[in-house]
């Protein structure tokens, strides 16, 4: 089977963020908090995947429901996350070794 080829993730704002408002989700403005709370629980619905043991693939569709939920949020707050990810993984190459961090 041929796979897809992927879009940017510019391309995945834009649709995410278009199926959202096709299906009614931005009739009325949206809070931020609610919608970083959305993204959150999305997170917490792979956890709980992680720890029921479920398979790669439900953990990878919980992900994929938060990153479905930035996407929709950068769309709708015109955010230019390509540039902005872009911009970070770049800086992170420059950072100690974790960060100084223990944890």
């Amino acid at each position: 089977m041929r796979r897809k080829k992927s879009l940017g993730i510019n391309s995945l704002i834009k649709l995410c963020h278009g199926i959202a408002q096709s299906k009614g989700w931005w009739q009325n403005e949206r809070n931020d908090g609610e919608l970083i709370a959305l993204m959150h629980s999305e997170l917490s619905e792979a956890l709980e995947a992680m720890r029921a043991h479920g398979t790669k693939d439900n953990i990878a569709e919980e992900l994929a429901d938060c990153c479905i939920r930035i996407f929709d949020y950068c769309g709708a707050r015109d955010i230019d996350l390509d540039k902005i990810l872009i911009k970070k993984i770049e800086y992170n190459k420059t950072r100690p070794h974790r960060h100084g961090k223990k944890f």
